[in-house]
């Protein structure tokens, strides 16, 4: 399902010039029927467990590597649907000018064709190759040249995934091809080869080993050749069998690293907790990031870090100290993605902090951009939905469901940002659930009743046909009436009472199911004016005012 709403800003997606992620476009994987985001520096993915913040990692990972059963990652696992992943890249000409492979870069040069933004697809119809779109000829280019994909991979920032489905320490373990042995030796080469000593090491290492007439190799030929004869008197009919003594690689010797840490007990890492263990992995990463833009030769590549969820494990005050290192990095200049069910790392403040809500809806995942009036609903939710969560807002308004609170967030954000701040709550208490029953409200106020809240909050809900409920909750709670908090729709929905173009019939509202009924109020709370929703939705209105009124 698409994600139909922007955010109202957009953060310094481009403020260094580096080569960027600017949008991503994904159709028909796994639980992701179609989903659209403009992204930034910095960008926080929130959510509930199994509604799909993991399945846009992997959708990413996909495009990047294309590896993957597709019948398996297709959404819904059936039919023939076409599954694709598309990313459009800012600042390509930056990227372009700082590859150092002359050969990549003119292949890529030829295929940009002059070019600053640039989508590149890749899809289950050919999922081997990826293809660029042209602006000049219109349309995604067929065939690509010799080697493209290779060329390609140079020229995009490279991807770190770091997937809670693998434990922190086979990331932090030090093997020949692991992340971390990668970084930590990276960084070690990169200072070393500044050293005389080192160089000159080197390059005996490089003779005795590599150099076909050196006494090393002579002798590894010579065991080559033994072993060989072992083995064809073991399997006579193997008269071609052979085996050879591989030379040890130098960069090999610079991954065989070992890590203690003495936290009180010296220990080695591996002994440590999981907290300890991730916080370990993330350190060597933030080091890792550091050392590169220290280097003048690295600083042209861009790193886009895919982090899910980033918390675990950690205490929220090592929680909140983990979001400014990874701000860090993206201050640098690198790109930080992160899927996280932590209220510390969403509530915190940045300039460079893009917050979007993932959510599963009729077993399609939806990835929708969240404003600053949005925010306490994803803050509410991911505390639990209970109002002494939401750290004390000026007001509440109670609602029967996600439509409601979608529609006036976005109202509120684009028109009333300086009235007092008021906070919109679902009655059903689940942001996807469709269900409505006038219960739910009476129960959702009972959280507030004898609050301080009692006599401050508003409650909004469509013409009921639950009459007696309705009138004994009023029976109950005459001050709500008296003092104007309890307020009726003089319809039957929402939607019928929006303005055209968007207004729909009581049986139409009747097709409707929880998810389209949410899309739409996405796409009114974007594009209606103030003038509309005052004039032509006033009980609407009215109740915003009273909630301000009210409001501490």
């Amino acid at each position: 399902m698409l994600g139909c709403g922007k955010a109202k800003h957009r953060h310094m997606t481009d403020a260094r010039g580096d080569m960027k992620i600017h949008a991503i476009r994904i159709s028909g994987f796994r639980s992701i029927e179609a989903a659209s985001v403009e992204v930034g520096l910095f960008n926080v993915f929130v959510g509930q467990n199994n509604h799909g913040k993991t399945n846009l990692f992997e959708a990413i990972e996909w495009f990047y590597t294309g590896k993957g059963d597709i019948e398996k990652i297709r959404f819904g696992r059936a039919g023939n649907a076409e599954v694709s992943v598309e990313i459009e890249f800012a600042n390509v000409q930056d990227g372009l000018g700082k590859m150092l492979n002359e050969r990549n870069r003119a292949s890529i040069e030829k295929a940009i064709a002059g070019q600053d933004r640039v989508r590149i697809r890749r899809s289950s119809v050919d999922p081997k190759t990826r293809k660029i779109y042209s602006d000049a000829q219109g349309g995604w280019l067929e065939k690509n040249p010799t080697g493209f994909d290779a060329a390609l991979n140079d020229f995009l920032p490279k991807l770190e995934y770091i997937s809670t489905s693998i434990a922190p320490m086979e990331y932090a373990k030090y093997s020949k091809n692991s992340p971390i042995s990668n970084m930590l030796s990276g960084v070690l080469n990169a200072i070393l080869e500044r050293n005389e000593e080192y160089m000159q090491f080197r390059s005996k290492f490089d003779e005795l080993f590599s150099s076909p007439g050196s006494e090393v190799r002579v002798r590894l030929d010579e065991l080559s050749g033994k072993v060989k004869l072992q083995l064809e008197k073991q399997f006579p009919d193997c008269a071609d069998v052979t085996f050879e003594v591989t030379a040890p690689v130098f960069d090999d010797l610079l991954k065989s690293f070992d890590t203690q840490i003495d936290d009180g007990i010296c220990t080695d890492a591996r002994e440590k907790g999981d907290g300890m263990q991730r916080a370990l992995m993330l350190a060597i990463l933030q080091t890792y990031c550091a050392h590169r833009r220290e280097q003048e030769e690295e600083a042209g590549k861009i790193f886009a870090f895919l982090i899910d969820e980033a918390e675990l494990h950690l205490h929220p005050s090592a929680q909140r100290k983990l979001k400014d290192a990874l701000l860090a990095i993206a201050r640098a200049g690198d790109q930080v993605f992160i899927n996280t069910h932590s209220s510390v790392l969403v509530a915190d403040e940045d300039e460079l902090q893009l917050l979007f809500r993932v959510e599963k809806i009729d077993r399609q995942t939806t990835v929708v951009p969240i404003g600053s009036a949005g925010k306490p609903s994803v803050i509410y939710d991911l505390l639990g939905g209970s109002p002494a969560d939401l750290l004390l807002p000026r007001n509440f308004i109670i609602v029967e469901g996600a439509s409601e609170v979608e529609f006036l967030n976005r109202v509120i954000e684009r028109h009333y940002g300086p009235r007092p701040r008021v906070h919109v709550i679902p009655a059903n208490g689940d942001m996807t659930a469709a269900r409505r029953s006038f219960a739910l409200v009476d129960r959702a106020y009972r959280h507030f009743h004898e609050s301080i809240y009692t006599n401050r909050l508003m409650i909004l809900i469509d013409h009921q046909q639950q009459r007696e409920a309705v009138d004994n909750f009023k029976a109950a709670y005459p001050k709500l009436i008296e003092s104007g908090q309890f307020r009726e729709l003089a319809k039957g929905s929402m939607e019928e009472s929006y303005p055209a173009p968007w207004q729909r019939a009581a049986q139409q509202v009747q097709g409707m199911s929880g998810q389209q009924k949410i899309v739409l109020a996405r796409q009114v709370g974007e594009g209606i004016s103030q003038q509309q929703f005052e004039e032509e939705m006033p009980e609407f209105f009215a109740t915003l005012v009273r909630a301000w009124e009210l409001a501490f």
